[in-house]
């Protein structure tokens, strides 16, 4: 079955290893076949991977783009591992990403990366002062039992969670 795509003027998308840009009106095409599909707003650059999570997504964008996830792991894995040690409560995220891409789903990791990704701006506006971790929010999940108990890393020190 085909992906019907449709592109606002000027809209980027990557099919496979091609970047296609769209004209100056709206456009409607079918894709057919196997390739990996990215649009403009889940693509991450180097200068727009600006934090941990970020590079930890652009690290697996360039293995589903790419479709090499072995060269890859050398930069990801020190990533994920930096990541878990400085928020130790973010690990369920990291295995569920993990296990997509242990089983081949990448586009899946990207989009549970972004949950990742959520999780860490939250955590860091809890940290800087800017706002608590919200109870609904992209952590809550986590914390429901799963929780910190490092008061700087925005987890639930209190026994069994939020």
């Amino acid at each position: 079955m085909p992906l019907k795509v449709e592109l606002k003027p000027n809209e980027r998308i990557i099919v496979g290893t091609a970047v296609i840009r769209n004209g100056d009106v709206r456009a409607r095409f079918f894709i057919e076949g196997e390739a990996p599909i990215l649009r403009e707003k889940d693509i991450l650059t180097l200068e727009t991977a600006n934090s941990p999570a970020r590079k930890i997504y652009l690290a697996i964008q360039l293995m589903y783009l790419q479709g090499d996830l072995s060269s890859h792991h050398r930069v990801y894995f020190p990533l994920v591992q930096d990541f878990v040690a400085a928020a130790p409560s973010s690990l369920p995220l990291i295995a569920e990403i993990n296990n997509c891409i242990l089983s081949g789903d990448l586009y899946k990791a990207l989009k549970i990366t972004k949950k990742l990704i959520a999780y860490e701006e939250e955590l860091i506006a809890h940290a800087t002062g800017r706002s608590g971790v919200r109870e609904g929010g992209a952590s809550h999940a986590i914390s429901q039992g799963i929780g910190s108990d490092d008061p700087d890393e925005g987890g639930d020190p209190s026994p069994g969670g939020a």
